[in-house]
């Protein structure tokens, strides 16, 4: 027996077919599966907050040259604050800035970014993190 956000699925000798289900509902916190038969494994799915997260963590000269590129990309005033969360979208950056910054950054950084790996920059730290990882690449 499986239950779903209060839906319950009855299953009798597939309950991988359960998980299949489980991707259709996307505001689903918690899975568990169990069986009344000791063949069939247990799966248990916990809530995303306690699952294993990597994160890639820039360097903070790499952070400090995104910044630099970013400001003067988007001339941006001496004054303003720029973190590392500040989105593009929120300092004014339209979509041809944002290919701008990327190209810039390709220069700076003497890297390549696929178009789809752009794409997915939102924050600054994204595009540090993306250029860390870039360059790890390129050196191995």
């Amino acid at each position: 027996m499986a239950s779903l956000a209060g839906t319950t699925i009855s299953i009798s000798s597939r309950p991988w077919q359960s998980l299949q289900a489980a991707k259709e509902f996307s505001s689903v916190k918690s899975i568990s599966f169990s069986s009344i038969r000791k063949s069939l494994p247990v799966i248990r799915l916990r809530p995303a907050s306690s699952r294993l997260q990597i994160c890639c963590a820039a360097k903070s000269e790499t952070l400090e040259k995104v910044l630099k590129i970013v400001k003067k990309q988007l001339a941006l005033p001496e004054g303003t604050a720029i973190t590392a969360e500040s989105k593009f979208s929120e300092l004014g950056a339209d979509s041809l800035d944002t290919v701008e910054i990327v190209m810039g950054l390709e220069e700076a950084f003497g890297i390549s970014v696929e178009e789809e790996s752009a794409q997915k920059i939102v924050t600054v730290k994204d595009a540090a993190n993306l250029i860390e990882e870039l360059v790890k690449s390129q050196s191995c």
